[in-house]
């Protein structure tokens, strides 16, 4: 397999752009609505877009959202053999709310995807039993064991890391050390490093020693290698309409491995992920409306009746644990 996702997936209920939020007791409305999925399966989906077979390794429930992600997944070429099937709700449940260019969540994770250490470890099954060129996963403190692995396999690494994280920052830093190349966005990487500004920042993790790409929405990404030098590439930005940023830091990761994978040179591999990260925020959620064409409401999946999604909600609202997607 050329690479694999590692993480979580989501069950993710879009809402375009507000005027505001909703105080308490009020109601507000928005032109645009979308169902998608996100989360590990983001990056999957957008490279094996780009034509490399990319895998997900997740798990995977009979909750409503990992049905969105199977049938996501069937649709966009994603394999779906590193992920485990298990009984009970997994994919998380996110509200995406977008205003002021931004956009905030709602999130609930059942109590089967808060049991990181077990899910850990079986990716170092699937690791050793499937050797990907390369694995895109997220920084945390279990994660180092899993890392050194990869590279004592042969397996390239890409890391990212999310707003938060910078409350572990010494557990992130030796994830970065064990990675090939981290991309995180400016505001991650300015929360993770305490510097003043993006210049420093990026100096600072750059001594850390891994090829640094900084990705900065429509200024483009800075790519930083550890010997100081920084190239800012802009090629690959297209103008677009930005309804969601849900997804396209993934979106961006994606692209960029599928371009490695074809022979580009990193700097070369930043244009693809920049028109991927234009892309994404073009469209609301991580992979866009599932299932059908435009946007708007309506269930992405064959019918279900209303029983049926009445239950699957309600099973994934079992006491668990909550958090940020």
């Amino acid at each position: 397999m050329d690479m694999i996702s590692f993480g979580l997936v989501f069950l993710e209920l879009v809402f375009g752009q507000l005027h505001r939020l909703p105080g308490r007791g009020e109601e507000v409305f928005t032109d645009e609505f979308a169902i998608s999925c996100g989360g590990a399966v983001t990056s999957a989906t957008v490279a094996a877009g780009a034509g490399v077979r990319a895998g997900l390794c997740t798990m995977l429930g009979d909750d409503l959202g990992s049905q969105v992600v199977t049938e996501h997944c069937a649709a966009a070429g994603v394999d779906l053999s590193p992920s485990a099937h298990v009984a009970g709700p997994t994919a998380g449940i996110t509200v995406v709310l977008n205003f002021d260019g931004d956009r905030g969540f709602v999130t609930h994770l059942p109590s089967a995807a808060a049991g990181e250490r077990a899910e850990i470890q079986r990716w170092h099954s699937m690791l050793r039993a499937e050797r990907p060129a390369w694995c895109y996963l997220h920084a945390g403190r279990l994660v180092p064991p899993f890392l050194r692995e990869a590279r004592e396999l042969g397996c390239k690494i890409m890391l990212d890391t999310s707003l938060g994280d910078e409350r572990e920052r010494d557990a992130v830093i030796e994830c970065v050390a064990l990675a090939d190349i981290f991309v995180p966005n400016s505001d991650e990487l300015l929360r993770l490093t305490g510097a003043p500004g993006l210049g420093e920042a990026v100096a600072a993790a750059a001594a850390w020693g891994t090829q640094l790409v900084v990705t900065r929405g429509k200024a483009g990404a800075l790519v930083a290698g550890p010997d100081g030098s920084v190239t800012e590439v802009r090629d690959g930005v297209r103008e677009v309409m930005v309804r969601d940023l849900t997804g396209a830091g993934d979106s961006f990761a994606g692209a960029m491995i599928a371009a490695l994978i074809g022979g580009a040179s990193v700097t070369e591999a930043a244009v693809a992920a920049n028109a991927a990260g234009s892309e994404a925020v073009g469209r609301l959620g991580g992979v866009g409306q599932v299932g059908a064409a435009g946007t708007g409401a309506g269930w992405p999946l064959r019918p279900m009746v209303v029983k049926d999604v009445t239950t699957a909600l309600a099973a994934a609202m079992q006491p668990g644990v909550t958090g940020q997607g």
